[in-house]
């Protein structure tokens, strides 16, 4: 951007001191030289031009000194340019959106919510920010996403317009039964493989995603409320294989072990509560973590969830550098020439249309 500035500012310290000086030496010029009884019959006279000028001989001289005070101050004006640079993170969420996500043990201003909802929640502030729950956001950052339930599925590729990413997250649903026209669930047997819960999967398919990021720092964020049910992968596995890729894994399980509300279609497609246990293999998480070089957490409700991704969010910061570019013009000579040409006439002036006696 343009911009202007005084190398050596300090010389403009002395530009009231000269006003002071030639105030003072002007006061001390007023003195008369010579008395006279009375003056009066003087007044009525015209004033020339010559007189006028004279009365402006002080205002000139102090315009003169400070230009040239202006000048030793080494005013400067041209282009200053930063530049950022360095390497974002490549961040892949790994989402379960299993059946027991639908449970109802969170609450989001003071509603009942499902994990799934409250989920969706902290995640869309962990990528835009969050300055209430101190989430400052990951905009330099790749962020990808991959959910999971019996089958694991890359919902979004590793992206910077984090907008879009976040409407894929809040469309996320659990799956749900499909009925014909009788009522019947024409889709019982794939809906039970599709609520289950694959976690090696979705981490295999997450650290194959991070396999092309030349991003310097790669890392899997792996939400779960359950254990590992199905899929071809074995979870350790895959923590593994992501620490042989230089893919760190943090590990997060929600909801509370035993039993909680549930909302599930009766036979007549109507949504009911009912109870139902679900386990969180903590165990298992732990040694994921463990494996990946990264951390376990948990968290019980939505102000838990949000501190964990906000821990997290510390955990791994992008690293910037910024560099300065700066290109100045001098601009003494204007200055300098201006207040010594002003001075020079000045001079002149009080030498010969101005020189008074004695």
């Amino acid at each position: 951007m343009d911009s202007f500035r005084f190398y050596s500012w300090f010389w403009l310290l002395m530009i009231p001191v000269v006003m002071a000086l030639v105030w003072w030496q002007s006061r001390r010029s007023r003195q008369p030289a010579a008395i006279f009884s009375s003056i009066a019959d003087l007044k009525g006279l015209p004033v020339t031009w010559l007189q006028r000028v004279r009365r402006t001989m002080p205002h000139a001289t102090v315009i003169g000194l400070s230009l040239v005070l202006l000048a030793l101050a080494r005013p400067q004006s041209g282009k200053s340019e930063s530049r950022i640079s360095g390497e974002g993170i490549a961040i892949e969420l790994v989402l379960d959106i299993s059946g027991s996500m639908e449970a109802l043990d969170f609450q989001l201003d003071g509603h009942d919510v499902s994990r799934l909802a409250a989920v969706k929640h902290v995640i869309s502030e962990f990528v835009l920010g969050s300055s209430a729950n101190g989430l400052a956001g990951r905009r330099d950052d790749q962020v990808g996403l991959v959910a999971f339930g019996g089958f694991a599925d890359s919902k979004c590729p590793l992206t910077l317009d984090h907008g879009a990413l976040v409407e894929i997250v809040r469309s996320l649903e659990v799956p749900r039964p499909v009925r014909d026209r009788r009522g019947q669930v024409i889709n019982e047997q794939a809906l039970q493989e599709e609520l289950a819960t694959a976690i090696g999967d979705g981490v295999a398919l997450a650290v194959d995603r991070l396999r092309e990021s030349k991003a310097r720092s790669k890392v899997i964020v792996l939400l779960t409320d359950g254990d590992n049910n199905a899929g071809a992968v074995d979870p350790r596995e895959a923590a593994r294989i992501a620490h042989e890729t230089g893919v760190r894994v943090y590990t997060i399980g929600i909801g509370r072990n035993g039993v909680v509300p549930v909302p599930q279609e009766d036979e007549f497609g109507k949504r009911v509560l009912v109870a139902a246990r679900f386990r969180i293999d903590e165990e298992l998480l732990r040694e994921m973590a463990t494996t990946g070089q990264g951390e376990y957490f948990h968290a019980s409700d939505s102000e838990g969830l949000a501190k964990v991704y906000a821990q997290i969010d510390r955990l791994e910061k992008s690293e910037f550098e910024e560099t300065k570019y700066s290109e100045y013009t001098e601009l003494f000579a204007g200055f300098a020439g201006a207040g010594l040409a002003l001075l020079f006439v000045v001079g002149v002036l009080r030498e010969t249309c101005f020189r008074s006696l004695p």
